[in-house]
């Protein structure tokens, strides 16, 4: 008999302790993907501290878990850190490679949408490397992410020259209204 699996993967909050988890995942993107440009794995005490400042922004850092297993984590950042920029966000998604296509990465990103909206934010940036990463480009299509501009050759990872697609979604009344400082 073998043994049973979780019925649905749980999203919730990122803890501390997710750090250690959540920075092997992440490394593994590091070294072998391209939808970061980032070349040295952070380590756990790294993450730790960029789960911390999501969190205190008031800004959703989520894990994705079937039983005790990480399956991935998402998270929405400030945009730049310039005050003009205080209403945009940007998304980051990572997923074990053996779970993309059953749909968690929309359930991260549309939960992450979901938080941001309720903190405030007015606009969410996806910034994707490697404009041949149409996963993550359909995945925000779909999610109501258009088009915003892409950068030619301006990561260089793996021997490869690599882009950023710039893609936008407007969060809850978007431009449509000031915002209530």
């Amino acid at each position: 008999m073998s043994p049973s699996r979780s019925s649905s993967p749980l999203l919730r909050s990122a803890t501390q302790n997710d750090a250690v988890h959540v920075a092997e995942l992440y490394g593994q993107h590091v070294r072998e993907g391209r939808a970061t440009f980032e070349l040295t794995p952070p380590d756990p005490a790294e993450i730790a501290r960029r789960i911390a400042d999501v969190q205190a922004a008031g800004l959703p850092y989520l894990v994705m878990m079937e039983d005790t297993r990480l399956l991935g984590f998402a998270y929405a950042s400030a945009y730049r850190p310039r005050p003009a920029y205080r209403f945009a966000v940007e998304d980051s998604i990572y997923l074990l490679p053996e779970v993309q296509g059953r749909g968690l990465g929309r359930k991260l990103l549309q939960a992450i949408i979901e938080g941001a909206t309720a903190a405030g934010r007015r606009q969410m940036i996806a910034v994707i490397g490697d404009s041949a990463n149409s996963a993550s480009i359909g995945l925000h299509q779909a999610l109501g992410f258009t088009h915003a501009g892409q950068l030619r050759s301006v990561g260089w990872k793996h021997d490869l020259w690599l882009d950023t697609v710039f893609m936008q979604r407007a969060l809850g009344p978007g431009d449509s209204r000031p915002p209530d400082d």
